[in-house]
C-alpha cells in the first residue's frame, strides 16, 4: 500500500524547495500570533502529516464566506486548497457536478470515516421539514447530518452558520437555525462574521493541518486566538473614545479629523473579532479605518440589535457607568476637580503659615 501523501510531498512535487517551505512556515506562524518555536513544529507536521480530507457544504447563505477564503494571503488560499488540505468537495469552486459531485462525498464519508472535516457555510431552513433548502435533490438538513456523522469535527463558517445570521432574523419564515442546534455530537469550531476575515479562515484550517487538534476555543465555541478580544481594545480610534472625542455627525470635523465612531453607532466596544489586528484585504484596512463603524457582524443576533447606526449605551468607561456624552464630562470633571484641589491645599498652606508666623511675632 502506498504512503499517505503529506503537503511537504505536494510542494516538493510542484517544484518548491527546502528554502521556500520553511520560509513558508515561518510566515504561516507569524500570521498566526504563534512563537518562533512554531515555525519548526508547523514543518515537522506538515512533513509527516496526511492531508486533512475536507468536505465543504452549502445551506442558506450568500457565498460572502467563500468569496473571503479564496482571498487570502496568508496563507495564500492556493496553497490551502492545492497542498495542505484535500478540499474533496465544494460545490461553488469543483469542476464536478451533479452525480459525480455527490459520489464524492459518499466516498469521502466511507473512506474517511471520523478523520475528516466538514465544514458549513450557510444554515439549515427546519420549516416545512427542511423544504426551503434543497441540495441534490433532498433538504440540505438531512445532508448536513448525514455527513456530519462520520466527521472527525465542523466548522461553522460565517454568521449564517454560527449564528443564524439574515436569514434567521425575525420573524425568520423559514425557521434557519444556526448548525450547532441540529448537530449536537460533534465539536464545533463557530467562525463567525459576515464574512470572517480570511486569514482566520485558513488560520483555522491550517492551526488544524499542523497540530492535529482543534484551537482553543471561548464558551461561545469560537477560536480564542481570533475571537478573544474586542475591536474596541486594539482600535487606533480607541485614544478618541478615552478622551472623549466623537463623530457626532457624519463628515464633521471629528470625522474629518478620525475622532472615535461610537456615536454613530460602532459595534466595536461589544464585538469580538480581529478586525483591528489582522484587517481586511492582506491587512490593508478594516472598516472603522476606512470611516464606517463596526456593524457587529460577528456577534449572535447582530440584525435584530437594532440599526446599525444606533449607539450602544450603558457603557462602562474607565470603569465607572458613563455613556459618550459623559465621557468628556467626567474628564474634564477630574481635571477641575484636581486643580480646584491643588488651588485648596495652597490656601491652606498660606493660611497656616500667616497663622505660624503671627504666633511667633
Amino acid at each position: 500500500m502506498a504512503a499517505a501523501e503529506t503537503l511537504y510531498d505536494v510542494i516538493r512535487r510542484q517544484g518548491i524547495t527546502r528554502r521556500s517551505f520553511t520560509k513558508f512556515c515561518s510566515l504561516t506562524a507569524a500570521s498566526l500570533g504563534f512563537g518562533p518555536g512554531a515555525a519548526t513544529a508547523m514543518a515537522e507536521a506538515l512533513e509527516t502529516k496526511e492531508r486533512i480530507p475536507v468536505i465543504w457544504m452549502h445551506g442558506l447563505e450568500c457565498s460572502c464566506c467563500s468569496e473571503s477564503f479564496i482571498r487570502s494571503a496568508h496563507p495564500l488560499v492556493k496553497d490551502v486548497v492545492l497542498s495542505m488540505i484535500s478540499l474533496d468537495y465544494d460545490d461553488t469552486i469543483m469542476a464536478a457536478a451533479g452525480h459525480q459531485a455527490e459520489a464524492i462525498l459518499k466516498e469521502t464519508k466511507e473512506k474517511y470515516k471520523g478523520k475528516y472535516i466538514l465544514t458549513v457555510e450557510g444554515n439549515p431552513p427546519l420549516n416545512e421539514d427542511g423544504m426551503f433548502c434543497i441540495d441534490g435533490g433532498k433538504p440540505f438538513v438531512e445532508k448536513l447530518k448525514w455527513m456530519a456523522e462520520d466527521a472527525m469535527a465542523i466548522i461553522a463558517w460565517g454568521a449564517c452558520a454560527s449564528w443564524g445570521c439574515v436569514q434567521a432574523a425575525k420573524p425568520n419564515p423559514t425557521q434557519a437555525t444556526p448548525i450547532d442546534k441540529v448537530i449536537l455530537d460533534k465539536p464545533i469550531i463557530k467562525v463567525p462574521g459576515c464574512p470572517p476575515i480570511a486569514e482566520v479562515m485558513t488560520g483555522v484550517v491550517t492551526f488544524i493541518t499542523t497540530f492535529g487538534k482543534l484551537p482553543e476555543l471561548d464558551r461561545q465555541g469560537r477560536p480564542k486566538m481570533f475571537y478573544s478580544q474586542r475591536i474596541h481594545d486594539k482600535c487606533y480610534r480607541r485614544p478618541h473614545f478615552d478622551a472623549g472625542q466623537f463623530v457626532e455627525e457624519w463628515d464633521d470635523e471629528g470625522a474629518r479629523k478620525g475622532s472615535c465612531l461610537y456615536k454613530t453607532g460602532c459595534k466595536g466596544p461589544t464585538t469580538y473579532n480581529a478586525c483591528s489586528t489582522v484587517r481586511w484585504n492582506g491587512g490593508v484596512s478594516f472598516p472603522i479605518q476606512s470611516g464606517h463603524g463596526c456593524i457587529g457582524c460577528s456577534e449572535d443576533g447582530f440584525w435584530d440589535n437594532g440599526s446599525f447606526y444606533d449607539r450602544l449605551t450603558n457603557l462602562h468607561q474607565f470603569g465607572v457607568e458613563a455613556n459618550a456624552d459623559k465621557v468628556g464630562m467626567t474628564a474634564a470633571g477630574i481635571v477641575g476637580g484636581a486643580i480646584a484641589a491643588h488651588a485648596a491645599v495652597t490656601a491652606f498652606k498660606r493660611v497656616t503659615t500667616k497663622r505660624e508666623k503671627g504666633d511667633a511675632s
